[in-house]
């Protein structure tokens, strides 16, 4: 009975994108691992930017001194 947890920051994220996220991992898990679907669980957890760090920053920080290292 695997049990995934997949998380994710607040975003706009689409119910069609979570959808395909639940369905990529039940299949990979099915293909590789051999288990039943019909007992895998899948759970996305969405979490708020500001609860979110990265290199030791908001991920908002984070990415705007990745985007301004790459200008």
């Amino acid at each position: 009975m695997p049990y995934v947890n997949i998380r994710i920051t607040r975003e706009g994220t689409t119910p069609d994108q979570k959808a395909a996220l639940i369905k990529g991992v039940t299949d990979v898990l099915q293909q590789v691992l051999k288990k039943d679907p019909a007992v895998t669980f899948v759970v996305i957890d969405e979490v708020q930017m500001e609860d979110w760090g990265v290199g030791g920053l908001p991920v908002e920080a984070y990415r705007r001194q990745v985007a301004a290292k790459g200008s």
